[in-house]
């Protein structure tokens, strides 16, 4: 094809609307990349070709290109690694999108014949030099280079399903091993450099870089280090294997200040990806360290996370917040309660975390999920507390309980809203809401009377109000549904509570307040029994099953190990 075919070829995949011919013109580009012409055809549309999709579909051809099964001669991977490198760096004002799509086929290059060898060299290794020539030149050209290592750590660590695991781990490996330390120093270094200089937030340049810096960090950090690829929805378990040859690094107390500089330093768009650095420093294996030096490392993080709680200015985005909590609830995940409490900050800090968690939960609208990351924090603190030998306080009795009343305040003050506004009802999100639950389980026994007067309280208030509604004289059938919404959430509640009995630790006074609230809810069904069938309330039927379906597994089980007074 001559260069204005394959152009409206293009036009035609990227931005034609009709179906037809971008399936024609997807299919004759298929048949490019199998033809002999490709590569000339592909040098076409990078030199002459007028618009940004001709250079993306050169990329996207090269990529396939080189990613298929039967590689082409390493003569000729060679030439297009070297014609890509002097073409990006020949302009460097390409659209982001061609850039990244170029880089990416250096990337699947570089991997790909990592172990190759032309005249006795590992021909493909040398690229961390060929980036150094690239943080020489101008600030887009800088860029350039760390996009090529961001994109070379990603593609390393990908797993291609098509290809060899057991290839790709030792690629993996030796990459880890030779290259990727040095990566992360140089990151750090140009972080540095960026930090010490007066940052012009208004210079897209500058924030570009930034965040080309950032995402390479997070890249290194992210890196599967020993091959046990961690499931991404087990977020809250994850342990970074850091290798041992990078303890100099995670000693330096430099390294963790400059991301916590770097993210008051930032805008949020930015300073999330810093605070998403920070969730994998404070996720750095324990082995990693000893005990001393762990004591250590985790006082400066205790001390960071104090800085941003008492200045949380930037914690009102929502991107920022997620990755706070997110990094929260990795310090327990990764530290015992023992070490926490011996950090000399730790009662200033627990009260900030505390203040923080409550306000949150006030706040139920802003950032649902990132709510799940707190509780994870308080309910991994309270599990903990019978293993804790230190002499320290934990005050885990002191802010634990102030949870528990904000979580259950804060949905009932929710109910009203929800019904006025329209808003979507966060019961109607059943999973979340019996995750939140029996994370909240564990917070409401540390201190477990203190929870359950405040419920009785609560019920009592909610089933009067309710009953008084039912027997008015002028119904108000939107009171009478907020007030069903309560008592629905307070239910809940109480199969929470009741669900939450531990055999081995619940004595008989805490069996007595288990009674008083399970009589409560046993009072409730019969008032909504006695409205059958003129009217009935789907979410408070759903809560009363749940609640019996929990009273039965604790106190009408055939597996029980004693009886109770209940």
């Amino acid at each position: 094809q001559t260069l204005a075919e394959l152009e409206a070829l293009c036009n035609h995949l990227y931005e034609g609307t009709d179906l037809a011919q971008r399936m024609q013109a997807e299919k004759v580009l298929l048949e490019l990349i199998d033809s002999p012409e490709c590569l000339r055809q592909c040098q076409l549309l990078l030199e002459q070709g007028t618009t940004s999709y001709a250079q993306l579909l050169a990329a996207t051809c090269l990529s396939k290109l080189v990613s298929r099964a039967s590689p082409l001669p390493i003569e000729q991977r060679i030439d297009i690694r070297n014609y890509i490198l002097n073409y990006v760096a020949s302009q460097p004002k390409l659209a982001p999108f061609v850039i990244q799509a170029l880089v990416q086929v250096i990337a699947k290059i570089t991997k790909l014949g990592w172990f190759e060898v032309l005249k006795d060299q590992l021909i493909f290794r040398d690229i961390v030099t060929d980036v150094k020539t690239f943080l020489q030149g101008t600030v887009d050209h800088y860029i350039i280079g760390v996009m090529i290592l961001s994109e070379l750590t990603q593609e390393i660590n990908l797993v291609d399903c098509s290809r060899s695991s057991a290839k790709h781990r030792k690629i993996a490996t030796s990459f880890r091993d030779t290259s990727l330390k040095d990566i992360l120093m140089l990151a750090c270094s140009l972080l540095k450099e960026l930090l010490a200089k007066p940052l012009n937030l208004q210079d897209q340049q500058q924030q570009s870089l930034a965040m080309q810096l950032l995402k390479l960090v997070l890249n290194c950090l992210n890196f599967d280090f020993i091959g046990n690829s961690a499931d991404e929805s087990a977020d809250d378990l994850c342990t970074v294997q850091i290798p041992t040859n990078w303890r100099t690094i995670f000693l330096e107390p430099e390294t963790l200040n400059l991301f916590f500089d770097l993210y008051r330093a930032l805008p949020p768009v930015l300073s999330q990806l810093a605070l998403s650095c920070l969730v994998q420093f404070a996720s750095a294996r324990r082995s990693l360290f000893s005990n001393p030096e762990r004591a250590k490392y985790l006082s400066n993080l205790i001390k960071g996370v104090k800085q941003i709680l008492e200045n949380p200015q930037g914690l009102s985005d929502p991107g920022n917040y997620h990755e706070f909590c997110r990094f929260l609830a990795r310090l327990k995940t990764n530290y015992q309660l023992g070490e926490l409490v011996m950090v000399k900050e730790y009662p200033e800090v627990i009260q900030l975390i505390a203040n923080f968690t409550i306000t949150s939960l006030q706040h139920w609208e802003f950032a649902p999920n990132s709510v799940h990351y707190l509780l994870t924090l308080w309910q991994r603190m309270v599990a903990s507390v019978p293993f804790v030998k230190s002499a320290e306080p934990h005050l885990l009795d002191t802010y634990a309980p102030e949870i528990t009343k904000a979580y259950i305040t804060s949905r009932l003050e929710c109910v009203p809203v929800v019904i006025r506004d329209g808003l979507e009802d966060p019961l109607d999100d059943t999973a979340t809401v019996f995750q939140q639950l029996e994370q909240l389980c564990t917070v409401s026994r540390c201190e477990y009377e203190k929870a359950c007067t405040l419920l009785v309280q609560l019920f009592d208030q909610n089933a009067q109000n309710y009953q008084k509604l039912l027997h008015s004289s002028s119904r108000n059938p939107l009171e009478i549904t907020v007030q069903e919404g309560r008592l629905a959430w307070l239910v809940y509640f109480v199969g929470t509570f009741v669900g939450g009995r531990l055999t081995y630790t619940s004595t008989d006074d805490h069996d007595a307040m288990d009674g008083e609230l399970s009589c409560r809810v046993f009072q409730l069904i019969s008032l909504m029994d006695a409205q059958l069938p003129q009217s009935s309330n789907e979410k408070v039927e759903l809560a009363i099953l749940w609640f019996l379906d929990q009273f039965r597994k604790t106190y009408v089980g055939d597996q029980l190990q004693h009886t109770s007074k209940v």
